[in-house]
């Protein structure tokens, strides 16, 4: 069972979203493609701080000199 100090160390899908400049689709992709964990509390739908800086870690690096 999540704790309620856990929950304070969660965002929702619309904060999650804000804060990394996604839309909903996007986030859902990344949720179904198994990039990005999600839980369920109760109805809602969150994310872990440490599961959405985990997610952002994971992301590929910006190459500009490949992209030339």
């Amino acid at each position: 069972m999540l704790s309620l100090d856990a929950t304070r160390q969660a965002l929702s899908i619309k904060q999650f979203c804000n804060q990394f400049g996604l839309g909903k689709d996007r986030f859902y992709e990344e949720v179904r493609l198994g990039r990005l964990r999600a839980i369920k509390v109760g109805h809602r739908t969150l994310i872990l701080r440490a599961d959405a800086e985990r997610w952002l870690a994971s992301l590929p690096t910006l190459d500009l000199a490949a992209a030339s």
